[in-house]
């Protein structure tokens, strides 16, 4: 596995300071189309003799889905709440370094009318003795970044189907174990990207589904959220020290999830090259400064920039715009725009939906379908009308008891649910290690482009030749 020491580069460093984390990378060209450019390619590790793809992967039918949680802190609790309204589970084992952590969630079950689960608590090593369990089928993952990818390599080997919440990998060498591990074990690995499962995101998609907006060419998505009155309460200060010590998008799966699936990605269509850039770091050494006390040279020894733009091509000629701030004042956003030859759809300021006027929107459907112009969104009422007649089955089915149990206005209910729904029938899962792959590898080849002067990047094939095997992506159900 050509994963190790970086190659000397041809392309001038920014001048930011700190080194760069960047994974092994070399240079060639021109690429066949580019004529004079040179593109930046990482090894690709050869599939290990025996070892095979793990696309559309159906695993034996799980009556109860028998789970372990490893991380209690800010995301793992709620899951474990989820969890108990969710039919067919066993919640086995509670796992944190803090003991009082897990007895809080212990609670959670109490309430819940459930026995109590095994407790692990006390040591940086206790996640292994859950995962070593044999009455576990399930290792639910929700602790901090730098720990994701050892425990959902170490899970899979011991036996057991894992998911992680985001980002599950953050360098190239991480995501190749991972795969590796996921095709070699034969079990599931799939990252929990909760937004794919918004509302206005899931309907979305059907509506593409259905070919209301053509051909889509283009999809945006972003994190854009001011994280100042969060930092503190990450242990240990791991968000922060990653973003001063790293540089490029370090959380893009939230905007880009939703991307890959409207353009199917590795189910007929790849990841083709990207290309970063970033402005200078501002408001974050800032705070350093005046909330921490920090002197200023060292509070501007920081990698990442204020504001990341990463452009993704497809092998198939589409693109995709992802965007990373953390510390701008400005509202909430995950951007979210699908641009097609037939309409567009945007969520961020504004949801909205926009056609041609030959569309293949239904007549009856819309109340203003005879007026429609792609100069601006229809009616909030023909919003509406379109969004209860392309509901997706998923919310036709979770969407009000989803909203009860809440979890970001409910998604993340549904994210739980159709996870155990898919262990309990033998079905693939939604998001399978591939997507995992896809989505994570922004973190460090944003990192290469960047710290290359902004060259372009070749996406690595993480199925190994795989990716057109699969047409369309589709969820997975039940005769």
């Amino acid at each position: 596995m050509m994963l190790g020491t970086a190659m000397s580069p041809v392309f001038a460093q920014s001048g930011k300071k700190g080194k760069s984390a960047s994974s092994a990378s070399k240079v060639i060209g021109p690429k066949s189309g580019q004529s004079g450019d040179q593109v930046i390619r990482t090894a690709v590790p050869e599939r290990p003799s025996g070892q095979k793809h793990v696309l559309g992967l159906r695993a034996p039918k799980l009556d109860t889905v028998r789970v372990g949680f490893i991380g209690l802190g800010m995301r793992g609790p709620g899951a474990v709440e989820r969890f108990t309204h969710i039919p067919g589970v066993k919640i086995v084992a509670l796992c944190d370094k803090h003991g009082e952590r897990v007895e809080k969630s212990q609670k959670i079950l109490d309430k819940a009318g459930l026995p109590a689960a095994a407790s692990y608590s006390g040591s940086e090593e206790a996640w292994k003795e859950l995962c070593q369990r044999k009455d576990i089928d399930l290792v639910y993952i929700a602790t901090d970044w730098k720990h994701h990818a050892g425990m959902m390599i170490y899970a899979m080997e011991q036996g057991k189907h894992v998911v992680c919440e985001v980002p599950a990998a953050m360098t190239l060498e991480e995501i190749w174990k991972v795969v590796d591990t996921a095709e070699r074990t034969q079990k599931h690995c799939m990252m929990l990207e909760n937004c794919v499962y918004d509302f206005f995101e899931l309907t979305t998609l059907n509506m593409a589904r259905q070919g209301l907006f053509g051909e889509i060419l283009h999809v945006e998505g972003g994190y854009l959220h001011n994280l100042e009155d969060f930092w503190d309460y990450y242990e240990g200060d791991w968000r922060m020290q990653y973003n001063k010590t790293h540089r490029g998008d370090v959380y893009p799966t939230h905007g880009f999830g939703p991307a890959c699936q409207l353009l199917d990605i590795h189910r007929g269509d790849r990841l083709d090259v990207l290309v970063s850039m970033d402005t200078k770091p501002a408001n974050l050494p800032e705070y350093l400064i005046n909330k921490r006390g920090m002197s200023r040279e060292e509070a501007y020894d920081f990698r990442n920039g204020e504001h990341t733009m990463t452009m993704v091509r497809t092998a198939k000629g589409k693109t995709i715009l992802i965007r990373h701030d953390v510390s701008s004042p400005r509202p909430y956003s995950r951007e979210y725009e699908v641009t097609g030859t037939k309409g567009f759809a945007q969520k961020y300021p504004q949801e909205g939906y926009a056609f041609r006027s030959d569309s293949p929107v239904e007549a009856g459907v819309m109340p203003d379908h005879e007026n429609l112009s792609g100069h601006g969104f229809v009616s909030e009422e023909a919003k509406k009308a379109l969004m209860e007649t392309y509901k997706h089955p998923i919310h036709k089915e979770l969407e009000e008891q989803a909203k009860q149990v809440g979890g970001h206005g409910g998604m993340d209910f549904i994210m739980d649910y159709r996870l155990v729904y898919c262990l309990r029938n033998g079905l693939p899962l939604d998001m399978d290690v591939y997507d995992l792959a896809e989505w994570c590898c922004l973190v460090p080849l944003s990192e290469i482009s960047l710290d290359n002067g902004s060259a372009p990047v070749a996406v690595p094939d993480f199925t190994r030749g795989h990716w057109n095997d699969v047409q369309g992506y589709r969820h997975a159900f039940t005769e």
